[in-house]
């Protein structure tokens, strides 16, 4: 995964790039190009292109690439003005290293238009948000039984909750606003609490690889964004725990019922007997497990059809593009913002002269500036043949040998 550079290496290879005129590539309108840095990197990177490059302007944003010592580098610079065969870019904050693909993205031809359709549905709902999504299908656990079925199925879950905790409770935010400190921490992170025993600690790690557990870190960052100090924080953390304990509760879970980005309740189940087994991540598992469930029973019922949103093609403002994916920008402040989520996926019809593409890209990652959401995307599981007919339409060539990996998923 392409990961920041620091500032010492950023530095460093800056002076590589001047001193030893490693090549930099760009590419704009299916054409490559070779640059070289003219002179030391300060607040202004001054760059010699091979030869002269059509429709460049200032303020116009470059995609750059170069390799050193086997490995590639990429940034972006903003050109600031061309001058005598030069071109001088502000100096880029930020280097990313450890590339998970072989080609730059580049400018977007002008002969190709991208549409963005929302795939599956989309929902205006009065429950807690929170900036991620959660796909909502179907589910091997009671897959046998009919989801609609909606009592049968909570009385099934209730009737597993108890082969491992004393007492167990399901709440749905529609009735019940999030209020204590418990509830509007799951409803704020869309994570759960997990403190198999209340003698101990918050977890200090999540060993899930998407991020699931409200670890004394993220407790701590909560605290901080209600107004609590930082010299607090420790005995807030402390007190918290040792309540629980106070009232008689030995091992503890809260779980939110995520549907989409919103957290529509939880699952909270607890022990409050001496001498049973604490929980443990099995159990955190199941209750995931049976929060899906419970989400998608809801949805088959059709509990959130009054809140469906008609589903139209949207256009965003592409920024750049490869045959692996696309960066896109859409203006803050329109509704369709809130729902363009990491881990959400949109279908994208890419319409070029001799070829249209249908394919499915999910959301990798998301930033923001004053007025603009920017929107990274990987495409999914693209046809081969789409895959090498936007490789030669962006890149101007055919694809061999050394681009493998594009048509094997790896960028």
């Amino acid at each position: 995964m392409a990961t920041p550079v620091g500032r010492i290496e950023k530095e460093f290879l800056f002076k590589v790039l001047f001193e030893e005129k490693v090549p930099i590539k760009y590419i704009k309108d299916r054409t490559e190009y070779i640059l070289k840095v003219e002179d030391k990197v300060t607040d202004e990177l001054v760059l010699r292109p091979d030869r002269p490059i059509g429709k460049l302007k200032p303020r116009s944003k470059m995609a750059l690439i170069f390799n050193y010592r086997g490995q590639s580098v990429d940034f972006s610079s903003e050109v600031r003005m061309l001058k005598e065969d030069l071109i001088y870019c502000r100096a880029p904050e930020v280097l990313h290293k450890n590339l998970d693909r072989n080609y730059l993205r580049v400018d977007i031809p002008s002969d190709i238009k991208v549409l963005f359709t929302f795939r599956g549905d989309r929902y205006n709902l009065s429950f807690p948000k929170v900036p991620e999504y959660e796909n909502v299908g179907t589910n091997d656990l009671f897959s046998r039984d009919d989801p609609r079925k909606l009592s049968d199925l909570i009385k099934q879950i209730t009737g597993s909750l108890k082969n491992y905790a004393d007492g167990y409770k399901i709440v749905n935010f529609k009735d019940k606003k999030p209020e204590t400190l418990d509830e509007k921490l799951i409803s704020e992170t869309g994570k759960s609490i997990f403190i198999p025993l209340t003698r101990g600690t918050l977890p200090m790690t999540d060993p899930y690889p998407k991020k699931r557990i409200i670890t004394e870190e993220v407790f701590k960052r909560y605290l901080e964004s209600t107004g609590v100090g930082k010299t607090f924080h420790n005995d807030r953390c402390a007190r918290f725990i040792k309540n629980k304990f106070d009232e008689g509760i030995y091992s503890d879970a809260w779980v939110p019922i995520l549907f989409h980005e919103y957290v529509i309740g939880y699952i909270h189940v607890w022990i409050d007997k001496q001498g049973r087994l604490p929980f443990d991540f099995s159990v955190l598992d199941n209750l995931y497990q049976f929060a899906r469930v419970l989400a998608f029973s809801l949805k088959e019922n059709g509990y959130f059809e009054t809140g469906k949103i008609q589903n139209e093609p949207f256009e965003g403002r592409i920024l750049d593009i490869s045959a692996s994916g696309l960066l896109f920008a859409y203006p803050l402040g329109n509704s369709l913002l809130s729902t363009l989520l990491v881990d959400s996926e949109l279908t994208v019809t890419i319409e070029a002269p001799r070829r249209t593409i249908n394919v499915i890209a999910r959301i990798v990652r998301h930033f923001k500036d004053k007025s603009t959401g920017y929107f990274g995307c990987r495409f999914v599981n693209m046809a081969p043949e789409d895959t090498r007919f936007l490789f030669e339409h962006l890149y101007g060539r055919q694809i061999d040998d050394r681009d493998s990996a594009f048509l094997s998923g790896q960028v």
